[in-house]
């Protein structure tokens, strides 16, 4: 990726500030679809309610000392935590793979799209308040990169924005009900401001395939139990398979145009 301005962080610093990320992302995620506030008020243990200390919440450590279990009442500790640690601690070494020192806006996009994707993918929903400042942390980042290209990161949140959103309206005509939310358009609009008009095709392209083989291969896995019918019936969040799309494209470019 050719840029103006490098923003060079040091691949190590993006490392081991992944997983403390990681851990306010936990909370926003828990947090954001229930309007809770998600920087204020004391962690505490959801069986017991026992406040959590500085010992208790050292990312990924914590949950391999204390063996999974508060150190209060032994109850087990969800899982949840510590997989969305690891998860941002993949999205950083993912970056660092690629783009090395220049990796940081990398990992703010892949860290505000692992939160976004893990909401829709539990609440079906994506949040104006993380939707929003992305699209605009965007063409922040894309005016100090690249500023000759201000004008197609603008294009691209408006034409991403704009195309969703008139696709959920006429759907929404002929059917009479919703098939696209409008986070979706809000989503697909900060990744044009990311990425560009011109890699819009092939982030609806990755989301789409993945959204098909996603639904294929979980029809597959609950084949024979009375939920396998609700895959195909129910409605599916678009949101984790879009995020899927404008993070590989930051990464590894277009595959069209």
């Amino acid at each position: 990726m050719t840029a103006d301005l490098t923003l060079e962080i040091h691949p190590a610093i993006l490392l081991i500030a992944a997983p403390f990320i990681g851990s306010f992302l936990g909370v926003l995620v828990r947090r954001l679809p229930t309007g809770e506030t998600a920087v204020w008020g004391r962690s505490r243990c959801d069986a017991c309610h026992a406040p959590l200390t500085v010992f208790d919440l050292v990312p990924l450590l914590s949950f391999l000392v204390l063996r999974w279990s508060c150190r209060h009442c032994g109850v087990r500790i969800d899982p949840f935590h510590f997989r969305i640690e690891m998860a941002a601690l993949a999205i950083a070494v993912w970056a660092v793979a690629v783009d090395g020192s220049a990796a940081g806006p990398d990992c703010v996009l892949g860290w505000a799209l692992l939160a976004l994707a893990w909401i829709d993918a539990e609440h079906m929903i994506l949040p104006d308040a993380l939707t929003l400042p992305l699209l605009l942390l965007g063409l922040g980042f894309g005016w100090l990169e690249a500023p000759d290209l201000l004008a197609d990161r603008l294009v691209g949140a408006a034409v991403g924005w704009l195309s969703f959103a008139g696709i959920a309206a006429a759907y929404r005509r002929l059917r009479g009900r919703d098939g696209l939310g409008g986070g979706d358009a809000r989503l697909l609009g900060a990744g044009g401001a990311w990425l560009g008009w011109e890699a819009l095709p092939s982030v609806v392209l990755f989301a789409a395939v993945g959204a098909l083989l996603g639904i294929g291969l979980r029809t597959l896995w609950l084949r024979g139990k009375p939920e396998a019918g609700n895959v195909l019936t129910e409605p599916q969040p678009f949101g984790p398979w879009l995020a899927l799309g404008i993070w590989v494209v930051r990464l590894h470019g277009p595959i069209l145009g």
